[in-house]
C-alpha cells in the first residue's frame, strides 16, 4: 500500500510539473505583448528560475551538500542536452513553423521516450502503452487543431530542429530517473540549470535582458522562471525516478491540454470542439498507460 501510495504521489507531483509548464505558453504570449521579444524572454526565463533555484537551496538547509562530490557531471550533461538543446532547439522550430506544427513536432517526445525506455531495458512495449502513445499522438492533433490549420511553405530547417526539441526533451525525460545521486531534488535542479546557462547565454547573450524595462522583464523571467524551469525540473526530478520515463512521458502530455485551457480563459482564445476532444484523448491515453500494470511494477520500469 505504501508502495502504491508513493507511486500515485510520484504521478501526480509529474502531472503537475506538466501542468506548470504548460501555464508557460499564455504567459510567454502576454510577454510577447508587452514589447518583449523572445531572446530576452528566453534569456529572462532560465537566469531567473536558476536564481529561484540557488535562493531555494541556500535557504533549504536539507537542501544544500556539495554538488561536486555526486555525479555533477552526468547532471550537467542532462541540463545541457535535455534542458538548454530543447528550449534552443525548440525556438528556430517555431521562428520556421507554424506553432500548431511545431508543438505537434515536439510532442513526439511521447512515443520517442518509450523507444528510448525499451531499448535500454531491451524489452518490447507493453500494449497499453502502444495505445496510450497512439491516443496521445492523435489527441495532440487535435488539440492543436493542426487539420484546420494552413500549413503552407513547411521549411525543411523548421521540422528537423522541431524533431530534434522532441529528441532532447526525450532525453531529459529518459535520463531524469538515471542520475543515481543523493542529492536534494533542488540542488539536482540547480545544478542541471546552473550548467546550461553557458549554452543558452552562448545562443541568447545576457547582454540582451538589460535595457529600458529591464526590472519589469526580470519580473517576467521570474513568473516564467518558476512555471517553466523551477517547478518542471523540481517535480519531474522527484517523480520521475519512482514512476519511470515511460509513464513519465504520458504525463507530461499534459502540457498541452493545460497550455490550450489556459489560453482560452487568461488570453480569450478561441478553442473549437476539436480541441477539446483532442483533450479529451489525451487524457484518455494518460489513463490508459496505467492500466493494467503488474503490482511489481511499483518502482520505475526503467531499471
Amino acid at each position: 500500500m505504501k508502495q502504491s501510495a508513493s507511486r500515485w504521489l510520484a504521478a501526480a507531483l509529474v502531472l503537475l510539473g506538466a501542468a506548470s509548464y504548460g501555464m508557460l505558453s499564455p504567459f510567454i504570449k502576454m510577454a510577447y505583448e508587452r514589447g518583449f521579444s523572445g531572446v530576452q524572454v528566453s534569456a529572462s526565463q532560465i537566469t531567473m528560475g536558476t536564481v529561484i533555484l540557488w535562493l531555494l537551496v541556500l535557504t533549504n538547509p536539507k537542501a544544500w551538500a556539495n554538488p561536486f562530490r555526486q555525479s555533477w557531471i552526468k547532471l550537467s550533461l542532462v541540463g545541457i542536452f535535455g534542458l538548454a538543446l530543447t528550449t534552443f532547439f525548440y525556438n528556430i522550430a517555431l521562428s520556421e513553423l507554424d506553432a500548431s506544427l511545431a508543438i505537434v513536432l515536439l510532442f513526439q517526445f511521447t512515443w520517442i521516450t518509450i523507444l528510448m525506455d525499451c531499448l535500454h531495458g531491451r524489452k518490447w512495449p507493453k500494449p497499453q502503452q502502444l495505445v496510450a502513445v497512439g491516443l496521445v499522438v492523435a489527441g495532440t492533433l487535435l488539440a492543436v487543431n493542426l487539420f484546420d490549420a494552413r500549413m503552407t511553405d513547411v521549411s525543411p530547417l523548421g521540422v528537423a530542429f522541431g524533431l530534434l526539441s522532441a529528441c532532447t526533451y526525450s532525453l531529459f525525460l529518459f535520463a531524469a530517473g538515471k542520475v543515481e545521486t543523493t542529492l536534494h531534488p533542488v540542488m539536482k535542479s540547480a545544478v542541471m540549470l546552473t550548467a546550461a546557462l553557458p549554452v543558452l547565454y552562448a545562443i541568447n547573450p545576457p547582454h540582451t535582458i538589460f535595457g529600458a524595462d529591464t526590472g519589469s522583464l526580470l519580473l517576467w523571467g521570474a513568473l516564467l522562471g518558476l512555471l517553466g524551469s523551477v517547478l518542471p525540473t523540481v517535480l519531474f526530478n522527484i517523480g520521475i525516478p519512482k514512476i519511470g520515463s515511460s509513464l513519465a512521458a504520458m504525463l507530461a502530455s499534459m502540457e498541452l491540454p493545460v497550455a490550450v485551457t489556459g489560453a482560452f480563459f487568461i488570453l480569450g482564445e478561441r478553442v473549437v470542439p476539436a480541441q477539446w476532444a483532442g483533450m479529451a484523448l489525451i487524457l484518455l491515453g494518460i489513463v490508459v498507460s496505467e492500466a493494467k500494470l503488474p503490482a511489481s511494477d511499483n518502482r520505475a520500469d526503467d531499471g
